[in-house]
């Protein structure tokens, strides 16, 4: 019970950070945004493991969280948000975010052992199926990646795919034994990690922008508590606890339910052939997790 209940609040609050995304843009540079979100998380944990006198990692183990932290938050995020600022379509790139799934599942086989069933498998093919359908109404509508930036079109689908193979790689990292840190201590650190990545992206691509209103600030708040803070640490927990494959599982429902918070939200259209979608990839995923 415990473990669905986390499951549950897991899916739902990453399935905002599409919103979070969105709702930035008029307001803030991504990797400035993104600096901000990592630097406020790695405090409170930082603040938290303080309070509570953990242990802290030391030696290789801190450089290992720092590249996992890197790897999971800071490339995945900053490489996502620069190619679609480049003008890769949004759902083209949760199109891709939805094969970070798959990919973990096929490399956690040889590293760890873990290996899904047939049923396992049909899951993970029809959640995928299912975020595909969510997205047609987005992915007919994608224009060229070179509409809004300057760079070549095969440079944004490359960095986009490095951004998926940058968060199967620091999802993986949490199976190591990383998974013996305190997980508050080894947050701070992590974040902290993303949010090196982060300045150094923002400084090399000039970014300055940052109108404060309320609702970047608002957004601000959710990312650092609720994103980075609950949603990331909940991931880390269900990959050290349980099979990788069946944890990221769960990231299939996330374009679904970004479909539908932006139906509310913002008044986005929500076809049939979406709904449709959902519920194709919540079959998928209550098989790839049973």
């Amino acid at each position: 019970m415990l473990a669905s209940s986390i499951a549950a609040v897991f899916v739902v609050l990453w399935s905002t950070g599409f919103v979070v995304a969105r709702a930035i843009t008029p307001y803030a540079d991504p990797s400035l945004f993104l600096l901000a979100r990592f630097g406020g998380t790695a405090l409170i944990f930082a603040l938290a493991a303080l309070a509570a006198r953990a242990a802290w990692p030391t030696g290789r183990d801190l450089g290992k969280h720092l590249i996992a932290g890197a790897l999971l938050q800071g490339v995945y995020l900053g490489a996502g948000y620069w190619a679609v600022a480049q003008g890769l379509s949004a759902g083209v790139m949760a199109l891709l975010g939805a094969l970070q799934p798959l990919a973990t599942a096929a490399v956690a086989a040889p590293l760890f052992g873990e290996r899904l069933s047939r049923r396992g498998w049909t899951g993970m093919a029809l959640g995928l199926a299912g975020v595909v359908l969510v997205l047609e109404p987005k992915l007919a509508a994608a224009t060229p990646p070179t509409q809004h930036g300057d760079a070549p079109p095969w440079l944004v689908v490359l960095i986009s795919i490095l951004a998926i193979g940058a968060i199967t790689a620091g999802t993986l990292f949490q199976k190591t034994s990383l998974a013996k840190a305190d997980i508050r201590s080894a947050s701070a650190v992590q974040n902290f990690g993303a949010a090196v990545v982060a300045a150094m992206l923002a400084l090399a691509l000039g970014e300055h922008r940052w109108i404060a209103s309320a609702t970047l600030w608002g957004s601000l708040a959710w990312g650092i508590v609720m994103l980075s803070g609950i949603s990331v640490t909940l991931l880390v927990w269900m990959v050290r606890r349980g099979d990788a494959a069946r944890a990221t599982a769960l990231m299939f429902l996330a374009p679904p339910l970004a479909a539908l918070e932006g139906y509310v939200g913002f008044g986005e259209t929500l076809l049939p052939v979406q709904i449709a979608g959902f519920a194709v990839a919540l079959v998928g995923v209550v098989l790839a997790r049973s």
